[in-house]
């Protein structure tokens, strides 16, 4: 009887520090992969951000804006074809929906993090510090390598 008394006590007090455990070691809701960043010389004013974003949770989450402190602006940008065949930039205001469990490429050509104004040039295995804001998922501070080759 004391034999069970006892394994139940030692249950019941580690029970808590066991979940916080496994807690640990589950996936965030959100996960940032592939990351690297670009400008297209040393001198240039602007760059861009470019990953893929991950949504673990089991709702729709939108990654509202970007902040980086090497440069005067950074915004969240798309592409799109006008009809004289030119591929136009233009920023994203609503953001970029990632639903839940999906997964969206930020990708040269399409939706990326734009860096304006560059207060430094961004140099061939530096490291750029972006902050994304999530909507639902708060904020995220990404190091993001700086890969001139891609």
């Amino acid at each position: 009887m004391f034999l069970k008394s006892a394994v139940v006590a030692i249950g019941v007090i580690f029970a808590p520090f066991m979940a916080h455990a496994c807690e640990l070691h589950m996936k965030p809701d959100v996960e940032i992969s592939n990351p690297y960043a670009r400008s297209s010389g040393p001198k240039a004013k602007v760059g861009a951000a470019f990953f893929s974003i991950t949504n673990h949770s089991e709702k729709d989450i939108r990654l509202l804006a970007a902040r980086s402190d090497v440069a005067a602006r950074t915004e969240i940008h798309s592409h799109k074809m006008t009809g004289d065949g030119i591929m136009q930039m233009f920023q994203l205001e609503e953001g970029i929906l990632i639903p839940a469990g999906a997964t969206h490429d930020l990708k040269r050509g399409g939706d990326h993090v734009m860096l304006m104004g560059l207060k430094e040039s961004l140099g061939e295995n530096a490291n750029v510090a972006v902050t994304l804001v999530f909507e639902k998922a708060g904020e995220m501070v990404v190091d993001i390598p700086v890969d001139l080759s891609k």
